[in-house]
């Protein structure tokens, strides 16, 4: 399989005030394209710092980091934005959306930074609100949504541009069991579909869908463990 990503002696710190705080130590690692991959961890174990990383959202303090056969220190600022907008796409816990915006213009929002004719909008955010079966819901405020509702609204705009590998970070963390699980069958489908899944959370039945399960504690790698092996 084609490598998507490869990771090599990744670390991460951060100075405030002259204090150093070191969230991330030499970690190693590939990810194929089409994986689907849950990273692990208590609180301070480092996975938002290394999903920032990959989802190139932050550098790290030393190591190398090839995103699709190039190397992040290769990329002007420019490019990686360019490359966050059209090949990646972001879920997160607290949603991000508008709350006094439709479905469709939330949905419609990463288009203005995208090379797409602004004639094209409506359809492909249509198409993206399909992927999450709310078309009965295109009008109304995301304010007037539930919960799992408007997570499915987030994957939707994070689908508009057709990436190839999403980020989700504690997607079901705000979301009761039932929604939660209807929220990981559509990323299921999406990774069936071919996408790259790159997902953190602390909950062992949602990394249970994915394929992949790496754990970090105190910002170093504990383990990669691939279902089957």
């Amino acid at each position: 399989m084609d490598k998507l990503i490869e990771a090599k002696n990744l670390s991460r710190v951060y100075a405030t005030e002259g204090v150093e705080t070191v969230a991330l130590k030499d970690v190693s690692l590939d990810i194929n394209k089409g994986e689907f991959v849950a990273i692990m961890g208590p609180s301070g174990s480092g996975k938002s710092t290394l999903l920032h990383i990959l989802a190139l959202l932050d550098k790290p303090t030393s190591g190398s980091y090839l995103f699709d056969g190039k190397s992040i220190d290769e990329y002007s600022e420019d490019e990686m934005a360019k490359v966050r907008n059209e090949k990646a796409g972001f879920v997160f816990q607290a949603f991000n959306l508008l709350p006094r915006t439709t479905v469709l213009e939330n949905v419609e929002l990463p288009l203005l930074y995208s090379d797409k004719k602004e004639s094209d909008w409506e359809e492909l955010a249509m198409r993206a609100i399909k992927i999450v079966n709310l078309e009965h819901r295109i009008k109304h405020e995301s304010a007037q949504l539930s919960g799992g509702e408007k997570q499915r609204v987030a994957i939707a705009r994070a689908m508009v541009n057709e990436p190839e590998i999403l980020f989700a970070d504690e997607p079901t963390g705000n979301l009761d069991t039932k929604a939660g699980n209807e929220l990981m069958e559509i990323i299921s489908k999406l990774n069936q579909e071919g996408r790259t899944i790159i997902l953190i959370t602390h909950e062992e039945e949602i990394a249970a869908f994915a394929n992949r399960i790496i754990k970090l504690r105190d910002g170093l790698l504990e383990s990669d463990v691939k279902k089957g092996k």
